[in-house]
């Protein structure tokens, strides 16, 4: 099949059925030469809780859509179905549907812990967009990967949204970055797909004590992007940090901020 678009691979990405921030922000960061196709997971549950569940438990489907597609790794952008399904469970799922699709497969609570490993982290400050129900269960979930929660800064959400974490605007992440003490933690997490990050990661490159600041996109893209260019090797840190602060993606966010056409209409 042509991969015209993609000289340097094609990703597959899975999307949460009514999330409006993955393919933006992964379009965003993503690198020349990079192609990405989405396909969208989906519940008819009315409850959030069911609805992560549907998402995993349908995951070989998900991942039909793509049919014959030559991708070269195939990420899913959910975190919150990571935290129900547990982590021994989770490797297991993972291990298995990779082997059946005969490519890499990660997600993006597999990425953090890939992004952690790589930078030698350990300690890590979460900035969370979930019900106090889901951040509890994120909590363990990091635990049970050898991670050590020092502290968590809960965001004001609409609970009575589809989902809390689509209603928040573009600078909910920022201000709960202010809140982080970087003495105590390695680097500090944005969680939520559906959480508008970029704009907090062009504000606060860094905490003050030089930590990252990662989001669960980026890191997301990153891991697949490791996968797809060198599936047999570790994941490089010095690769995350370039996506970190890449100019490039700064320049692409801040046109499509400010409506600004990236090249000159005729």
């Amino acid at each position: 099949m042509s991969l015209v678009y993609a000289p340097r691979g094609l990703l597959g990405v899975l999307t949460p059925q009514a999330n409006t921030t993955v393919e933006p922000e992964l379009q965003l960061l993503c690198p020349p030469g990079v192609a990405l196709l989405s396909a969208r997971m989906s519940s008819q549950a009315p409850e959030l809780r069911q609805r992560l569940w549907d998402y995993y438990e349908a995951l070989p489907h998900w991942i039909a859509q793509f049919a014959n597609a030559p991708l070269g790794a195939v990420a899913s952008a959910c975190t919150g179905s990571s935290y129900l399904i547990g982590a021994q469970a989770e490797d297991q799922l993972f291990g298995r549907l990779a082997a059946q699709i005969g490519r890499p497969l990660t997600n993006s609570a597999l990425a953090v812990v890939a992004a952690m490993q790589a930078l030698g982290a350990r300690r890590l400050a979460l900035v969370s967009p979930y019900p106090s129900w889901l951040t509890a269960l994120s909590q363990a979930y990091w635990q049970s990967r050898g991670l050590q929660v020092v502290q968590v800064v809960q965001l004001t959400t609409d609970t009575g949204a589809f989902h809390p974490i689509y209603a928040l605007g573009g600078q909910a992440a920022a201000q709960g970055l202010i809140e982080i003490d970087s003495a105590r933690c390695d680097a500090a997490l944005l969680l939520g797909t559906g959480t508008p990050t970029l704009p907090a990661l062009v504000q606060q490159a860094s905490l003050d004590a030089g930590q990252p600041v990662l989001s669960c996109n980026l890191v997301l893209l990153w891991h697949a992007l490791e996968l797809l260019e060198r599936p047999e090797q570790a994941p490089r840190a010095e690769t995350l940090m370039r996506l970190l602060h890449g100019r490039a993606w700064r320049a692409r966010l801040q046109q499509q901020l400010q409506g600004t056409p990236q090249e000159p209409q005729p």
